[in-house]
């Protein structure tokens, strides 16, 4: 067993499960008591206890309980080669996912077109961490036939680390862009530590999006598969606007019609197809899973109310997604005011300011008919958008709420948009009383 192997012991009793929060521990669960800048896992041991665990991977032990606790120097880097010497016990592709944005969209459509062929395991949720992608692979089993694992990095070095703890047989890096800056500091050190994931697939297959210069820029050490809008591509595409505003995606000579607005889930079907095809999908198949795809809660999502369109994209927001997401918003068919619902972009170091005013910018060129902005780096939105352009700046959700009950009416198309910490689903909640 790969825990034995790896910590020399042997456990007392079958481990059902793995846990690193001692409040979500289950009845044979293995618990991993990490030390984190605020909270030391290793203090809620006698919880754990009382939860029926199997077992607890610490640093240190305490000697006062009857739980097994195994000691290791440290336990976020055991369980991670724990995960290592489980997944060399499977001999099944292991698609690594990474990138500045786009991640875990590409990923999300990914399964869902691969498991019309496959048995597919894949990351759950934010697991695509040095803690979480190790809980991720240890969730496969001889079921599945394919794995996919998503790769976040919020620090130099990362992506290599979970390329040895996953040792990835396939590799897409999206796109490359200046999110995280606040961790790497410059958009070359984003770049390079994207890299690590096809620089570890010399006996492997990498994707490469032909259309960001960056990916181009990064060394391919095995074989590589190429896919964007130029024909000198391994999968050369086409995208063209129907009357309606839905969008049809030509590519390898194959017609798609997607029936969607959205640009950004288009560029994701080109590399969700390169990959599925080269490995083994029918075009078919791809082709009606594509068509079938309806994007999770925040991602995106197009509801209506009455007779007003809401475009629910909540979930997080980096330069690069904003500027595709206004895109999106304007392209919209029909009459009717585009408004833009706007909060703060986290994570972006030094050129906050200037990513902010880009936002702002965008929406003047586009010539959106009001533009409300909330938190505090959005006032650099606010302050560079055109005076022909209703725009106004709150400090509150409830403030925001209040304002746009007053001035939305039947036609309007509304996008909301912010990082995850802005939670900016609750004005869409305020103001439709859902």
């Amino acid at each position: 067993m790969a825990f034995e192997k790896v910590t020399g012991q042997k456990l007392h009793h079958p481990v059902l499960g793995i846990s690193t929060d001692s409040r979500e521990v289950q009845n044979g669960d293995l618990y991993i008591a990490l030390v984190g800048e605020r909270v030391d896992g290793h203090k809620f041991l006698d919880s754990v206890e009382e939860s029926n665990a199997s077992c607890a991977l610490v640093s240190d032990v305490n000697h006062q309980l009857d739980l097994q606790q195994v000691a290791v120097q440290n336990p976020q880097e055991t369980i991670g080669k724990i995960a290592n010497a489980w997944r060399k016990q499977f001999d099944i592709p292991v698609i690594g996912v990474t990138g500045s944005n786009g991640k875990t969209s590409t990923k999300d459509l990914l399964v869902h077109v691969l498991e019309s062929s496959y048995s597919v395991h894949a990351t759950q949720g934010n697991f695509n961490t040095t803690i979480g992608l190790p809980l991720t692979l240890l969730r496969l089993d001889d079921e599945h036939t394919i794995s996919i694992i998503e790769m976040g990095a919020s620090s130099p070095g990362e992506i290599g680390d979970l390329c040895k703890i996953s040792e990835p047989t396939h590799g897409l890096i999206t796109n490359i862009a200046p999110a995280h800056l606040e961790g790497f500091g410059s958009i070359d050190t984003i770049a390079h530590e994207k890299g690590s994931l096809f620089r570890a697939l010399e006996n492997g297959i990498s994707f490469v999006n032909q259309a960001d210069e960056r990916v181009v820029g990064i060394d391919v050490l095995g074989e590589k598969v190429t896919f964007g809008l130029t024909p000198d591509c391994d999968f050369p595409a086409d995208i063209h606007q129907e009357d309606d505003g839905s969008l049809t995606l030509t590519l390898d000579s194959h017609e798609i019609p997607t029936g969607s607005q959205n640009l950004s889930f288009i560029k994701n079907s080109i590399a969700v197809t390169a990959m599925a095809v080269t490995l083994g999908v029918e075009w078919e198949k791809v082709i009606e899973r594509i068509q079938s795809f309806s994007p999770p809660p925040g991602r995106c999502q197009v509801k209506q109310f009455d007779d007003i369109t809401v475009i629910d994209d909540t979930y997080n927001a980096n330069l690069i997604s904003s500027l595709a997401a206004l895109d999106y918003l304007k392209a919209f068919a029909g009459n009717g005011r585009r408004i833009f619902v706007f909060g703060d972009m986290f994570e972006l170091g030094a050129t906050s300011h200037e990513q902010h005013r880009k936002v702002g910018n965008k929406c003047t060129e586009l010539g959106l008919d009001i533009v409300f902005t909330l938190g505090d780096n959005t006032l650099h939105t606010d302050s560079v958008i055109n005076s022909g352009i209703t725009h106004q700046h709150f400090e509150t959700h409830h403030a925001i709420i209040d304002s746009l009950k007053n001035i939305i009416h039947p036609g309007d198309k509304i996008l909301f948009k912010g990082s995850r910490g802005m939670t900016m689903e609750k004005v869409i909640h305020g103001v439709f009383k859902i």
